[in-house]
């Protein structure tokens, strides 16, 4: 149990490998963080198991988090949060990597129902079976990541994923400049999914804007929204690629989106999904705006792997999708 409050746990001269081995501590996992502000840096994490097979490498019972620069991989649970309605959790430049036990109910992430979740610039790919991010956080933040499996040079072993991200308790919820991408072998067809357990959040409100959706499976549902959701979700600028509704929700403003078989990107395979030129999403978009809250909707970043981004090149009018036009 890590008891101590504002304490900064930082990798130095290199990346350090905590392998848990199915080691435990109280059951919960490797590192079980009990104290207050606790920041994580640089390290990478891996063997979580406890008899319950809900371990993870960092379990939060304290109070707020921050983990950056670091590695989950191969873990019952990445990070599994607690249910506190006040912490504030933000993940940056980090990787998450087939963590599951394979039965449906264990994830990459799993944040509990928590005051707020920044999840930026990461690269969470091949859950196993659960999702790659789970949250039921009051307020998401989702920005500038990439959500992807099965691709030709893993890290990790593949994964066969349910949805890329899940937000079953609603709550107001952005997700902006991400690749979010279904492989061919997958539990579930949906890619997003909001809403779809309960609305227990105060903010029902969905905002998808300016992402790059990839569906390589044969069927599905981009942006799943709960029958309960009354609010209707803002779906702008994306691109949808592949076969598959955009949303099932008939009262969702879709804005200015590109849906094709396979759009003209400068090249898939590599996952570099700018615009080719004269490609018809480049330049075809519209201002998002802000949100009910007043937070900017427009993108200003763009994510670079592996868990890295760059200042997204602006252009008028702005590019549909997660990536701006190669620049003259």
């Amino acid at each position: 149990m890590i008891s101590a409050s504002n304490l900064i746990i930082r990798g130095v001269n290199g990346r350090p490998k905590i392998d848990a081995a199915g080691r435990n501590a109280a059951g919960k996992g490797t590192w079980v963080v009990g104290g207050k502000g606790t920041v994580i840096e640089n390290v990478e994490m891996l063997g979580a198991k406890v008899p319950d097979r809900n371990g993870a490498a960092i379990r939060l019972d304290g109070t707020d988090l921050t983990v950056r620069n670091s590695f989950l991989h191969d873990n019952e649970n990445g990070i599994l949060t607690n249910n506190d309605g006040v912490s504030n959790v933000l993940i940056e430049n980090t990787e998450f990597g087939h963590n599951g036990s394979g039965d449906g109910y264990t994830h990459n992430l799993y944040i509990g129902s928590i005051n707020s979740l920044t999840f930026r610039y990461n690269y969470s790919h091949d859950a196993n079976v659960g999702h790659n991010l789970k949250s039921r956080a009051k307020v998401n933040m989702i920005a500038y990541s990439r959500f992807s499996s099965g691709g030709p040079s893993n890290s990790t072993a593949s994964g066969q994923p349910s949805y890329e991200i899940d937000l079953p308790s609603g709550g107001t919820s952005y997700v902006i400049g991400n690749v979010i991408q279904q492989p061919a072998s997958n539990q579930n067809p949906t890619m997003l999914a909001y809403g779809e357990e309960e609305t227990a959040n105060p903010g029902k409100d969905l905002y998808v804007v300016n992402n790059t959706f990839l569906n390589d499976g044969a069927s599905g549902t981009f942006v799943l929204v709960g029958g309960t959701v009354t609010t209707a979700a803002l779906i702008q600028n994306n691109v949808f690629a592949g076969p598959g509704a955009v949303t099932n929700q008939s009262s969702a403003v879709k804005k200015t989106n590109y849906q094709a078989a396979t759009p003209a990107f400068v090249n898939r395979q590599s996952y570099d999904l700018r615009p080719a030129s004269g490609a018809p999403f480049a330049h075809a978009g519209t201002q998002p705006g802000t949100s009910v809250a007043g937070v900017s909707l427009v993108p200003t970043m763009q994510y670079v792997h592996v868990a890295r981004a760059e200042a997204r090149p602006t252009s008028n009018p702005i590019d549909i999708g997660a990536y701006a036009a190669a620049q003259p």
